[in-house]
């Protein structure tokens, strides 16, 4: 490890105990609070769209989202530790079988449609089968008796 990479590794360090961002990928539907300048005035304005792609080098790592803003696609790259990305807020994981989501770009309507993946959410609810309390079938286990005993 040369002298850069430590740099760069107490610089992520520095930044990622400020703040953490959370786990998304290419195809998830993104909330990004960035901070903007106006002026002498400085507000959050939250972008929400797909992320196209992310590349991860380090801090010099950026990701991209796509949004449509009055029937025009926007695109904006973000510097995933610049401290103008206030949070990121995971709003739907997708299911995409590229790293990169180019040909998005050329897609309209119902053809740019990604495929929610719903197993994401069965792991954060609760099951019902601990909550429940329901009494055990033992039905079962009466036909298995009268089988072993030959009745």
């Amino acid at each position: 490890m040369n002298l850069l990479d430590k740099f760069e590794a107490r610089q992520i360090e520095q930044v990622t105990k400020k703040r953490t961002l959370p786990d998304f990928r290419a195809g998830d539907t993104v909330k990004v609070y960035a901070k903007v300048v106006e002026g002498s005035n400085e507000r959050i304005q939250i972008f929400e769209g797909v992320v196209i792609r992310r590349k991860s080098r380090g801090l010099s790592s950026t990701f991209a989202v796509k949004k449509i803003s009055n029937g025009e696609a926007v695109e904006r790259l973000f510097m995933f530790h610049s401290p103008r990305v206030e949070k990121v807020e995971v709003v739907k994981r997708g299911v995409v079988r590229r790293a990169k989501l180019y040909y998005m770009r050329t897609l309209q309507g119902k053809a740019a449609r990604i495929k929610e993946n719903l197993d994401h959410y069965k792991k954060l609810a609760p099951s019902k089968a601990s909550t429940a309390t329901e009494p055990e079938n033992t039905h079962t286990t009466d036909t298995t008796e009268a089988v072993e005993t030959g009745e």
